[in-house]
């Protein structure tokens, strides 16, 4: 069988399973992915899925995207873009309406700087920002009434989210 045109991925693959110190049997198991066929990537036979992809990033505690580019799924500058978007995402000191306003400037100044924007980059980010308050649910019923008043308080969708957003606003001016 002839090796593909994956890049340095296989080696990669198995530079990072020798790492976590697993064995292919090992990453196997805890990927669902079958031994045999994870040794046909790391020797560049095989080009896996996204989703085998997502799998072994997944069990190597690597970046996904990192593994995309590598395959060729993605260019460098989409996983860069991934990767800020996941970072703001993920950030726990910032409220999910912050964290849109946030990603809707990021996506302005590159529109300012000649990139355009992927077409699906809002779903991406709405996807990311309602998985993570999944994940970080309060399961203390107080802290999440106190969550919940927090987020209530600041303004909703339409209002303006300038900089008169962030400034205290006095009743009686």
């Amino acid at each position: 069988m002839a090796s593909l045109n994956v890049g340095n991925l296989g080696e990669y693959l198995r530079e990072q399973r020798r790492a976590a110190q697993l064995s292919l049997r090992q990453l196997a198991d805890a990927t669902g992915v079958s031994n045999p066929y994870l040794s046909q990537i790391e020797r560049g036979l095989r080009k896996p899925s996204a989703d085998v992809l997502q799998q072994v990033a997944k069990a190597l505690r690597i970046s996904a995207e990192t593994l995309y580019v590598r395959a060729g799924i993605l260019d460098e500058r989409e996983r860069e873009e991934l990767e800020t978007r996941a970072v703001i995402l993920a950030d726990p000191s910032i409220n999910e309406r912050q964290k849109n306003v946030l990603l809707q400037i990021y996506d302005s100044f590159r529109r300012e700087n000649g990139f355009v924007p992927r077409p699906d980059a809002d779903a991406d980010a709405k996807a990311g920002a309602e998985a993570k308050a999944d994940a970080d649910a309060i399961p203390d019923a107080d802290a999440k009434a106190d969550a919940d008043a927090g987020r209530d308080a600041g303004p909703r969708d339409g209002d303006d989210a300038g900089a008169d957003a962030t400034e205290d606003h006095d009743p009686h001016s």
